[in-house]
């Protein structure tokens, strides 16, 4: 079930538009037995660029969920990692060779669109299968499962990529979230933002991503899933700029392991994350 019935919002400053590439993405290439050579993954070391591949902006991207793309940029750069951003609207093929792809929120008619567009173009269920990561948000949460709700709540078919299933619940989720990761992805408390309806059930293919301590979330105690690379949540604000170990864990999941961060370099982000805990307390 979609989420948002607002219009879109501005998420970056101007200083940041250079990070993004023009819709143009790059050709896919062969590859052995489906994988990445060693030379083309990505590294520190400069041996290729990190491809990070945000999906259908023209449908699904609200709330500033185009955040989490400058937010990865902006964190692997700092690192040394050399980045190559590209945006794919939903009238291009979708790139099977990126490293990370990203999806936002929508509302009832462009997730519908953007999951049909999706299944036919077949490019992201192709990146899935090959050990991209991807990273989804709200609608594009649910458009990565089995089937979510439509606009009168009719089941409509996902990508079957995650395995969850959505619908229409009976009450809707608004206002802050407070969820505790699964500790074996070693990640700290989640907060967020969620505008939804949606309630999603976890097949025995994938786990929760966090436990509900305020909030909706999935509708059951839990927030979010996740299976291999796959990772999917509720979470507005955007989700990575609240929550910068997130976004660690999604770039260790392409580049292997990570080198922490100077303390300067996270200033802004342990403020944001400090301050919407210290609001969400008590």
């Amino acid at each position: 079930m979609p989420d948002e019935r607002v219009g879109r919002h501005a998420a970056a400053p101007d200083a940041c538009e250079t990070l993004i590439l023009p819709a143009q993405p790059w050709p896919d290439e062969p590859q052995d037995n489906g994988k990445l050579a060693p030379e083309r993954r990505p590294s520190a070391g400069g041996a290729r660029k990190l491809r990070l591949v945000w999906v259908y902006p023209d449908l699904l991207s609200t709330y500033g969920d185009r955040g989490n793309l400058l937010v990865l940029t902006r964190r692997a750069e700092l690192r040394g990692i050399e980045v190559e951003a590209t945006e794919v609207n939903s009238d291009q093929h979708v790139p099977s060779q990126g490293d990370i792809y990203l999806l936002g929120g929508g509302e009832d008619l462009p997730q519908i669109l953007a999951a049909n567009r999706l299944r036919s173009d077949g490019g992201l269920a192709a990146a899935a299968d090959r050990g991209a990561v991807v990273f989804a948000v709200c609608a594009g949460y649910q458009v990565l499962g089995h089937k979510f709700g439509g606009v009168e709540g009719e089941p409509v078919t996902g990508l079957g990529i995650l395995d969850i299933s959505s619908g229409r619940g009976e009450r809707r989720g608004v206002g802050e979230i407070v969820a505790d990761v699964d500790p074996v992805l070693g990640v700290p408390r989640l907060t967020g933002f969620e505008n939804h309806q949606g309630v999603t059930k976890i097949g025995r293919g994938a786990k929760p991503l966090a436990r509900v301590s305020q909030g909706v979330g999935n509708g059951d105690g839990t927030e979010g899933a996740y299976a291999g690379k796959v990772l999917g949540t509720y979470l507005h604000g955007p989700a990575l700029a609240r929550n910068p170990g997130l976004a660690d864990l999604l770039l260790s999941w392409a580049v292997g392991s990570l080198e922490p961060l100077d303390p300067e370099a996270e200033d802004w982000a342990s403020q944001l994350r400090a301050e919407r805990l210290a609001a969400t307390a008590g």
